[in-house]
């Protein structure tokens, strides 16, 4: 444990170090690309983030290599050699999508050929662990599909959630940490010295998170770029592969007595595989939603909006913080949980406190449309904005009024209105969440010209 600790703060420091140099070098190259309309963000910020996490990762597998427990494994085993070949081109693709663009045909391809390298240098999936039937052997070309399928989607998935300050790598954070626990349980309780690479992976995939986390929470100082966040993506899949793969449940029978109970005590092997897919079930519903959403208004599937989750967050009222943490808090929800029920399967308090957890989660996502009835003799307690009869003014140079039925003749369209009011909803909502107190005075009405 000790060396798996010291390989991950040596990730963690040199992640945080290389960031600031690596910040003020995007800035000279110009990797900083105009706001768009669907970007949260309202200044140019440089991306290239992915270069300090690239630095940081190849330091960490640097010093493992060197210590005394964790040596052995670069000597015994090829993955992290194979992982350390992936991610270095995965992470040239980024860099060079960071700076000038690359299509995204072209990026998927380079995904592909990224998981290519794993599997060629033995990073595979080379069977499965199926409850009820046992270990359930795949064939070279199976195990190859299914490896690349995991990888591309994962990588996808990561890129896709990367759309607020900070959210990206929490989320990936919570996730690495979740199977660190889980791996260092199969190799530390089990004697499984297979499950060694995947908690390393993990190690390392936390420690490049817990580093460049400081320089991306809101406001944030440099963004990840697809060069952080297809690398972050790409060690998730690989532990994942490494572990649900590699790891023999025969293994275990050893040590559980049959068959069957070895398969249910693989539960912690075969749960990262559901864990990436846990990670993008939000992003790919919020993907199926555009796309309808889009098609149904006659637009280009592919055309951008403002119509995404994390937009629709801040539309409900919540501040940018607020809105990552709130995704923070899924995330946590879905990895734990699935911790908790690889220890303990048939345990009914863990399903009654993840239900009970999912309830507290609906109650904090709606509560910004909450006005609660209280008595007039107690109204004054309450928050401004919370006040019946007496709603909170809004800023004039905060917000925009709706515009009524003139307004609306003289072309003020509801989606010139939603791009006006949803940056400005947006700070109102956080002013009011960090107990910031302003003058307010009536808004003043704007008009767009026809």
């Amino acid at each position: 444990m000790r060396e798996y600790l010291l390989t991950l703060c040596v990730v963690a420091a040199v992640t945080y170090l290389l960031t600031g140099p690596v910040r003020k070098f995007a800035i000279a190259a110009g990797a900083m690309p105009a706001v768009r309309a669907r970007d949260v963000h309202r200044e140019p910020t440089p991306r290239l983030g992915g270069i300090a996490m690239f630095g940081g990762m190849c330091a960490g597998l640097l010093v493992a290599s060197q210590l005394t427990n964790l040596g052995e494994l670069f000597t015994l085993s090829d993955e992290p050699r194979a992982l350390l070949s992936g991610a270095g081109l995965i992470w040239l693709i980024g860099v060079l999508d960071d700076k000038w663009g690359v299509d995204a045909l072209v990026k998927l391809g380079g995904q592909m050929i990224a998981a290519g390298v794993m599997v060629l240098q033995g990073l595979t999936i080379l069977w499965l662990p199926v409850p009820g039937v046992g270990n359930v052997a795949l064939t070279p070309l199976q195990g190859t599909l299914l490896t690349v399928t995991v990888v591309v989607i994962t990588i996808n998935a990561v890129n896709f959630v990367d759309g607020l300050d900070g959210l990206a790598s929490g989320m990936v954070l919570i996730a690495a940490a979740a199977f660190f626990m889980y791996a260092y349980r199969i190799w530390y309780g089990y004697g499984v010295e297979a499950a060694a690479p995947a908690t390393l992976f993990a190690a390392v995939l936390m420690g490049m998170c817990l580093g460049f986390l400081p320089h991306n929470m809101h406001p944030a100082r440099i963004f990840m770029g697809d060069s952080g966040s297809m690398l972050i993506g790409l060690v998730l899949a690989g532990g994942a592969v490494s572990i649900t793969g590699q790891v023999d449940p025969d293994r275990l029978s050893m040590s559980t007595g049959s068959v069957r109970d070895a398969v249910h005590s693989m539960v912690p092997v075969y749960m990262p595989l559901l864990l990436p897919l846990g990670i993008i079930a939000i992003p790919v519903a919020d993907l199926v939603m555009a796309i309808v959403r889009r098609t149904w208004n006659g637009r280009s599937p592919f055309a951008a909006d403002r119509g995404h989750l994390h937009h629709r967050l801040l539309e409900v009222g919540h501040s940018h913080s607020r809105a990552v943490l709130i995704m923070y808090f899924w995330a946590a929800l879905i990895a734990f949980g699935a911790v908790a029920f690889s220890v303990r399967s048939s345990s009914l308090a863990i399903v009654l406190t993840i239900v009970l957890l999912s309830a507290v989660g609906l109650v904090v996502l709606l509560m910004p449309r909450y006005t609660p009835r209280v008595p007039a003799w107690a109204q004054r307690v309450l928050p401004p904005r919370y006040r019946r009869g007496n709603p909170e003014p809004v800023d004039a140079e905060a917000t925009v009024a709706a515009p009524g039925p003139d307004a609306e003749a003289a072309g003020e369209g509801p989606a010139v209105r939603e791009a006006e009011r949803e940056p400005a909803m947006a700070g109102l909502h956080g002013a009011t969440a960090i107990g910031e107190r302003r003058q307010f005075t009536r808004p003043k009405k704007i008009n767009t010209p026809e």
